[in-house]
């Protein structure tokens, strides 16, 4: 039963996508679409990522230097153990099945809304793909602004390090930040980049096909934004195992 139900849903989202991935049948109507999307999903969720990534940040700071404070162990190991759960987990991550509870149950309940709505049903009769004028620029506009995101929650994770170690006296400012400089990998920055970019990818269309298939009522737009968010975060770990497989291993 439950692999039959498996196969249902994932052949339903392979179509879906089949139908979202073709050229829109407007250009200006989806540029303007883009551009509203990457500033209700992209710049609306700025704030969200930098206040938590700052007191992450620090907690991992505080929490790294409780648990290696030895006397053997140089001190500015914190800074360089803390930089690396910035860049490799958290600001890829952990700021996606974050997002995944703000983006995904907001692009699902919307979806959703329009569909029990029936007006997915109107832009069909009219001749419009609605999956792909619906979710295509979803998708788009919150893989495109991934990086941008990315970059402001790994210099607030920075930050708040920063902050904790100098307002709450946890170690001198000098040695954490001997430790962020040392021994950095470029390549590192551009791994959590591509990484979130595939989980941004998973979150908008999962979010998306979840609100697509909707019926029944507003109670039933609810139960998809969860199953949404549930579903996200499920592949985001899968693919995170994966991805740090194959880009690292």
């Amino acid at each position: 039963m439950f692999l039959s139900t498996f196969f249902e849903k994932l052949g339903q989202y392979v179509l879906l996508m089949s139908k979202v991935f073709t050229k829109p049948q407007k250009w200006s109507v989806f540029f303007r679409q883009f551009v509203q999307e990457i500033n209700k999903l992209g710049v609306g969720s700025i704030g969200i990522v930098i206040l938590i990534s700052f007191f992450i940040g620090a907690v991992i700071v505080v929490q790294i230097k409780l648990n290696i404070d030895n006397p053997i162990m140089p001190r500015w190991t914190v800074g360089y153990v803390s930089r690396e759960i910035i860049l490799l987990e958290f600001s890829s991550s952990i700021m996606f099945l974050i997002l995944a509870g703000k983006v995904g149950s907001n692009i699902a309940s919307e979806i959703g809304t329009i569909r029990i709505t029936e007006q997915i049903d109107a832009l069909e009769i009219m001749g419009v793909n609605s999956a792909n004028y619906l979710i295509l620029p979803k998708t788009l506009a919150l893989m495109v602004f991934t990086p941008v995101l990315v970059t402001f929650s790994i210099f607030a994770g920075v930050v708040g390090g920063f902050v904790v170690a100098g307002i709450g006296h946890i170690m001198p400012v000098a040695d954490l930040e001997f430790g962020f400089q040392s021994f950095f990998k470029p390549f590192y920055v551009w791994y959590a980049i591509i990484k979130s970019i595939f989980f941004a990818y998973i979150v908008a269309t999962v979010a998306s096909y979840y609100g697509y298939y909707a019926r029944g009522g507003s109670l039933d737009v609810g139960k998809a934004s969860t199953n949404s968010v549930v579903m996200s975060s499920i592949l985001i770990l899968a693919s995170d195992l994966v991805i740090t497989q194959l880009m690292m291993g």
